[in-house]
């Protein structure tokens, strides 16, 4: 009995195959041939192990400078898991609340999952050797993370995006490309002595700005925050709905800054000043959260949250001790 329910469930597939096959205009008969001339697939062929395990092209010979290749390529790794979510909800047809939660909930994990392990990059490396190599890294910086800015113009309106000290210039009439040479963290990038564009930012606007420019304008009306005004009202006003999209704002515009402040910190202050930012960054004006105000979803928070932007974790991570936990 056994083998005729074989026989009959393999038949039922063969007849799937066929009409799946037809549909396109395929001959089933030659796509069977090519499967059994296939040889099996190997799970360091499907990773692409090899190609992926020589990727790590180190400037100099100290051994901790494998670790921090190793962990940024792993951060944009993530990131890429990011974006594919995020795009998974804008292009929806029809988009559901559960299906839009759900993907959220997904970002957060990861996000929470990156924040959590950045001690990799203070634990996973002596300071000596890091001081050392980095000098060798100039004027490359993790600011020229191309993914990092598509998840923020992904994430909310554009206006959200401006430097806080000039979003009162613009209005809904305003375009992207208007809007974009007052993007915050371009004053992230400017030489602290001359006051002039870093080499690090012309690199990245040389090779980046036409992209990010087109992202943006292609996700005016289908952003996060913009989907999220198009869901139903109750789904908008739900404590699940607004404690996942405050999360997702903290995790990125918060803790992931303030992660890298921590490690600058630790890293880059002496007593007899701080040490530069291997691209030239004011990473000291830059990075605290509550210089930029930075919101995805600035209808979901009082003014005085607002107000307290990033005061939390200031309060606790660096001058307390309680652990991170990540969370979706």
């Amino acid at each position: 009995m056994q083998e005729q329910d074989k026989e009959k469930k393999l038949s039922e597939k063969i007849d799937q195959l066929k009409e799946r096959y037809e549909a396109d205009g395929q001959d089933l008969a030659v796509h069977l041939d090519g499967l059994y001339h296939s040889n099996y697939l190997k799970y360091w062929d499907y990773i692409s192990l090899e190609t992926l395990l020589s990727l790590q092209k180190t400037k100099t010979n100290f051994p901790d400078e494998l670790i921090f290749i190793v962990y940024h390529q792993i951060t944009e790794l993530y990131f890429k898991m990011v974006l594919h979510e995020i795009k998974q909800l804008c292009v929806a047809k029809n988009l559901q609340a559960d299906f839009f939660l759900k993907r959220m909930k997904r970002i957060n994990w990861y996000f929470g999952h990156l924040i959590q392990s950045f001690d990799v990059i203070s634990v996973g490396m002596e300071h000596e050797q890091f001081m050392k190599f980095r000098s060798a890294l100039h004027p490359a910086s993790g600011f020229q993370s191309v993914q990092y800015r598509m998840i923020e113009m992904m994430s909310t309106d554009f206006i959200n995006l401006v430097s806080k000290d000039k979003r009162s210039d613009y209005t809904d009439y305003s375009t992207i490309d208007e809007m974009y040479e007052n993007i915050y963290w371009r004053h992230g990038a400017i030489d602290v002595k001359t006051g002039k564009k870093t080499l690090t930012l012309k690199m990245f606007e040389d090779q980046y700005s036409k992209k990010l420019v087109r992202l943006a304008n292609k996700f005016k009306t289908k952003n996060l925050y913009s989907l999220f005004k198009r869901l139903e009202t109750d789904v908008q006003q739900s404590e699940e709905t607004v404690a996942i999209l405050k999360r997702f704002d903290s995790y990125v515009n918060i803790n992931w800054p303030l992660a890298h402040y921590k490690y600058a910190v630790r890293f880059l202050i002496k007593k007899d000043g701080a040490v530069p930012a291997t691209g030239g960054t004011n990473w000291q004006k830059y990075l605290p959260p509550k210089f930029q105000k930075q919101i995805f979803f600035p209808s979901l928070y009082t003014a005085q949250e607002i107000e307290d932007w990033g005061k939390a974790w200031v309060e606790t991570e660096v001058f307390g001790s309680v652990e991170f936990t990540p969370s979706v």
